[in-house]
């Protein structure tokens, strides 16, 4: 079986990834900073804690690799309107540095940890890949440049890369200890989770968008189908496949409201929010068009009803918080 090299898979989506890559027989190596990511998420001996920007230390780790699963960068958008030096300097930074380290350890495949954030507000919606590329955070800013960097690199250098563009990441997968766990914790779901507990109320950024009900309508995929659509992605360059960027989402929407009614309805608990104004960076609606992803590497999303998705992450949050 080939030989992957996860970055940041002490992380949320990173971790799951790697958990499925160990459960298929691929012989795995994490590379992590644990500045965001978990120690206990990955087993000990696949873990090794150094910075992308070390490019000698990550050349080392790339021996014998066959391909890289690239997740480590820091994803909060409200933080990256406010540090955006920091976004760019680990976001593009660390990337470059992984990039070079491939180019000198002969390492030719990457799967990339993009976003829908890339979109911005976009034009029509369900989005395709052919969308106009106008990020309106430095988050989204920081993973279109990457993108472009790929692109490049595929030009001159010979590096084959799948873009990832995704949507809301949420649910668990609880049998194997692995969900959302973010400090700060910024992600609805498990804010949701929170405000149920203590009684504290959730933010909830805007009412006034032209959405049915006023609030944000976002496309929120399992993270156990996210991570099954890496694993489609690195078998499609291992099998010779070009590059290209591809959406992975449902193809449904929900609203924050719909998003808190399904938390109350799957927990038994009333959430107590109060509206507040709208956040910076924040588009009306994204919803993916993966048609492209579902032809071309033979993808579905197997677990994207909402109420799904909040059993998995309520079952992670009651047994990592209780």
């Amino acid at each position: 079986m080939p030989k992957i090299l996860v970055t940041g898979g002490a992380g949320y989506i990173g971790s799951i990834t790697a958990h499925l890559l160990l459960r298929r027989g691929h012989e795995v190596v994490v590379i992590d900073d644990l500045s965001r990511g978990h120690r206990e998420n990955v087993p000990a001996e696949r873990l090794h804690v150094a910075r992308l920007q070390d490019t000698g230390a990550v050349t080392e780790l790339l021996a014998g690799v066959d391909a890289v699963v690239h997740f480590a960068a820091f994803i909060a958008v409200g933080e990256s309107t406010r540090e955006p030096e920091m976004y760019f300097s680990n976001n593009v930074g660390g990337s470059l540095s992984l990039f070079e380290a491939m180019a000198r350890a002969g390492v030719h495949r990457l799967v990339f940890s993009s976003t829908a954030a890339v979109y911005g507000d976009p034009e029509r919606v369900p989005i395709p890949e052919t969308a106009r590329i106008a990020p309106v955070s430095p988050y989204g800013e920081s993973k279109a440049m990457v993108e472009k960097v790929l692109g490049e690199l595929d030009r001159y250098r010979g590096l084959r890369s799948v873009a990832l563009r995704y949507f809301n990441a949420c649910g668990a997968e609880p049998e194997a200890g692995l969900g959302e766990a973010h400090d700060p914790e910024t992600h609805l779901i498990p804010l949701l989770f929170r405000a149920a507990m203590t009684g504290e109320p959730i933010q909830v950024f805007g009412d006034d968008y032209p959405t049915p009900d006023g609030t944000c309508t976002r496309d929120y995929i399992h993270v156990g189908d996210l991570a099954e659509a890496h694993i489609a992605a690195l078998e499609h360059l291992m099998a010779g496949g070009g590059s290209g960027a591809f959406n992975v989402g449902t193809g449904k929407g929900q609203t924050v409201m719909e998003v808190l009614r399904a938390v109350e309805e799957v927990t038994g608990k009333p959430v107590p929010y109060r509206v507040t104004g709208r956040r910076e960076g924040d588009p009306t609606e994204l919803v993916a068009d993966s048609s492209k992803l579902r032809k071309t590497m033979k993808w579905e999303p197997r677990r994207s009803d909402i109420h799904e998705i909040i059993r998995d992450a309520w079952a992670y949050y009651a047994l990592k918080f209780n």
